[in-house]
């Protein structure tokens, strides 16, 4: 079965260096500051900066004085376009980013939320074999469906894909067919929410859970929030999933964002945003005990984790939850990766609604 890149498929960020229209960016942080600093390169100005009504205070970012819509609309008329600079997956935000594209010319341009460089026709093209082997080996339609709308948003920025090919979080428990007798194991724990969403799936029935999590005070709320699961149920470190046992800069952000610093040490930084953080493998965590499945949702680090599980991949064949959307490689690099250890599994992929592609996960089984 082919996997075909289509030739007229319009790229965002070539239509943005021809387009008359002002651009807005439509939200403030880190996602802003990435796409205006490809914008810059690309020599494409950014017209103005707008937030939805109630975080508009008349505060500025990036050099801008952040603007309600309404102000926009009474700027520019109907001669702008908007890009969508943050990620949500709350019902009422998303609806509200979908109401105003109802209205105005709105994207949510792809940039690697790890890493560098864009996924461009040319990084498509460029990757198209190992693009072609992955949708290959895929389960079912529905995985095909979300492979190719996943390509076709991350190439033109189009909300639409998205929404055509999405399905319900809870997806993840049918597929994976979760039992009362696992063993499973958090990778990027948070605060202990999905394992939450485990235990209210499994009726509080499981043979064990191992998590990690990197940042400390996320750790700590871990540890409040399930302090009912004796220590002989839960293990739980502060530590983050690595292919070895080391120690690594992190830099820490907000809510469950923390991540390996790829950036050099070299630079200046606040001190007080990063700090060192131990690392472990997997396999080493278990040591030697089966695992029945394991999430990996570690910010970026994912080829890492999975390297550091070989072990257990290898024999015991875990049910897997990866997330797929942090660098550009993801798409391919990883369901090649996890085939190479254990030809056994079968691929299901499926986006779970979030703006933007944040909730595209691997399920192997």
């Amino acid at each position: 079965m082919a996997f075909f890149l289509d030739e007229t498929d319009d790229c965002l960020w070539d239509y943005l260096r021809r387009t008359d229209k002002k651009v807005v960016l439509y939200g403030m942080g880190d996602g802003a500051e990435k796409i205006k600093a490809v914008l810059d390169d690309l020599a494409v100005p950014v017209a103005d900066i707008m937030a939805s009504d109630e975080f508009v205070r008349g505060h500025s970012f990036l050099g801008f004085r952040v603007k309600k819509l309404s102000e926009i609309e009474e700027l520019y008329g109907d001669d702008f376009l908007i890009l969508v600079c943050f990620g949500s997956q709350l019902p009422d935000v998303m609806e509200h980013i979908r109401n105003i594209a109802e209205k105005h010319e709105l994207y949510a341009p792809n940039v690697p939320v790890v890493g560098e460089g864009l996924f461009t026709p040319d990084y498509a093209r460029e990757h198209r074999g190992e693009l072609q082997k992955v949708y290959d080996m895929l389960a079912d339609e529905q995985s095909r469906l979300v492979f190719r709308n996943v390509i076709k948003y991350k190439l033109s920025g189009r909300l639409e894909f998205l929404t055509e090919c999405e399905t319900p979080g809870q997806e993840m428990y049918d597929l994976l067919k979760i039992g009362t007798e696992e063993t499973y194991v958090d990778l990027g724990a948070y605060n202990g929410d999905t394992i939450v969403d485990f235990l209210n799936e499994t009726g509080m029935h499981f043979r064990k859970i191992y998590a990690m999590e990197p940042d400390h005070r996320n750790y700590i709320k871990l540890k409040r929030r399930l302090y009912m699961i004796g220590s002989g149920l839960l293990e739980a470190y502060n530590c983050g999933a690595w292919d070895s046992e080391t120690v690594m800069r992190f830099a820490l952000r907000s809510g469950r964002s923390s991540r390996v610093d790829e950036t050099d040490p070299v630079r200046a930084a606040n001190p007080a945003r990063y700090r060192e953080v131990n690392m472990m493998s997997v396999d080493h965590m278990l040591r030697g005990d089966a695992a029945t499945f394991i999430k990996y949702d570690v910010e970026g680090s994912e080829k890492q984790a999975i390297d550091g599980s070989r072990q257990t991949i290898s024999a015991h064949r875990p049910k897997l939850s990866v997330a797929l959307y942090h660098r550009n490689e993801d798409m391919f690099a990883i369901p090649l990766q996890i085939a190479g250890i254990n030809k056994k599994y079968r691929f299901y992929l499926r986006h779970h609604p979030y703006i933007p592609d944040w909730d595209t996960n691997l399920y192997c089984i």
